[in-house]
């Protein structure tokens, strides 16, 4: 019997957000809290939380309503696909899914920046999503920062916060008003 894919989940987004982070699809823990990065190690919560002033281990929904109050929008490049663990190299591409980012700029007609957690998503957006995109959609510019995954160990947690501290606070103009 063929494994079932991962479902991603729907986007974390405000109506006024202007900042989108991408990653590519939900790992194990996360899907199984269904929370947007649910491992206790990956780093996301705690770098964000410096931006949204919410507490990397308050409630779910305080982290969430942080990053709406902020401006920030979440979401996953990959809506649906297979994936033995949580490994991003592991996903079968065959199987992949991808999000519909037509509706979603749509709908958020004020996002003016997307940030990829990782190279992965950055990869898959410029794959599998640009080439679908209106042409203004596809110019809207786009920032690569380092993986808050655990096991994304090229760089010391530190040095990862200290990029997306930078570009999330330049990037987010109602968070740096704060």
């Amino acid at each position: 019997m063929p494994r079932q894919p991962s479902l991603g989940f729907a986007p974390i987004a405000g109506p006024d957000a202007r900042l989108l982070i991408l990653g590519s699809l939900p790992g194990q823990r996360s899907l199984e809290l269904q929370q947007y990065y649910g491992q206790p190690r990956n780093a996301f919560w705690s770098i964000v939380g410096a931006i949204t002033g919410v507490a990397a281990d308050a409630p779910y929904v305080d982290r969430v309503a942080g990053l709406v109050a902020s401006g920030i929008a979440v979401w996953d490049v990959i809506a649906a696909a297979r994936r033995e663990g949580s490994l991003d190299s592991r996903i079968e591409r065959k199987t992949m899914r991808v999000n519909d980012f037509v509706t979603f700029f749509e709908r958020h007609a004020r996002i003016e920046r997307i940030c990829f957690n990782g190279k992965t998503a950055q990869t898959l957006y410029a794959r599998h999503v640009i080439p679908r995109l209106p042409a203004q959609l596809a110019a809207l510019p786009m920032t690569a920062l380092p993986s808050t995954s655990p096991a994304h160990a090229a760089l010391r947690p530190a040095a990862k916060r200290q990029v997306w501290e930078l570009e999330l606070s330049r990037r987010t103009p109602r968070a740096a008003a704060r």
